[in-house]
């Protein structure tokens, strides 16, 4: 589809303020799509990624940017929303497809439900999401498979879809190396330094390095043949 036909077309991007929602952005506005930005304030220890959303989101002009406030910790069950150590490795190929301890049980379930809802406020029929079914950590919700079904239950259970609206969910990095991912994302003209990808970092917001979502960022960037601008906590 050409990228006058989609001008002005609303889309709901969710916007974690990593290298992949960072990357995905930057696409939908390559798309001609008027994107409207929503992140989530979910218990995280990782909450520094909030303020790399805001600042992604400034800076590549999004219509509207809405951080939603939902609490994952009275369920706990990840390293992400409960006192569990994230789990850190010294490199990237001990990161395995099991399910790890950061997978937070349903989330992308739980955002796109809320994208759903922005989605109809605005007017919008498109959402995009940054999920990798090649260099990610074993979530389950990041699979063709997911997001296949989750797209055909949104067309029953949203009034867009029901009036022959049908709702489309974007995944264009799905079947995307970080490689590829951090190429494009530099063509598109993202500044990857306003990000953060860390699950564990230090008060001054440096990423650890050792963590799984570190490392496949740094091998990402290795991949592309790129220096990452983020600087990274020592040892």
């Amino acid at each position: 589809m050409e990228v006058e036909e989609k001008m002005d077309r609303p889309a709901v991007v969710l916007l974690s303020g990593g290298l992949d929602s960072t990357t995905v952005l930057a696409i939908a506005r390559s798309e001609g799509f008027t994107p409207y930005a929503l992140s989530f304030r979910y218990g995280q220890r990782h909450v520094v990624e909030l303020a790399a959303a805001t600042r992604v989101a400034e800076a590549q002009g999004v219509a509207r940017h809405v951080i939603a406030d939902i609490d994952l910790r009275v369920f706990g069950g990840s390293a992400l929303t409960s006192d569990i150590d994230v789990p850190k490795h010294d490199d990237v190929s001990d990161v395995d497809e099991s399910i790890p301890l950061t997978y937070v049980p349903a989330r992308n379930t739980i955002f796109l439900s809320f994208a759903l809802a922005y989605a109809e406020t605005v007017g919008a029929i498109d959402v995009f999401i940054g999920v990798s079914a090649l260099d990610y950590s074993g979530y389950p919700d990041c699979r063709p498979e997911y997001i296949e079904a989750y797209e055909a239950m949104a067309n029953l259970a949203t009034r867009a879809g029901v009036d022959g609206h049908r709702l489309k969910i974007h995944t264009p990095l799905i079947e995307m190396t970080k490689g590829q991912t951090v190429e494009l994302g530099l063509k598109l003209g993202v500044d990857y330094a306003l990000t953060s990808s860390c699950y564990d970092p230090d008060l001054d917001g440096r990423p650890c390095g050792h963590c799984d979502s570190c490392l496949l960022r740094r091998k990402g960037f290795a991949e592309a043949g790129s220096e990452d601008p983020l600087v990274y906590q020592a040892g």
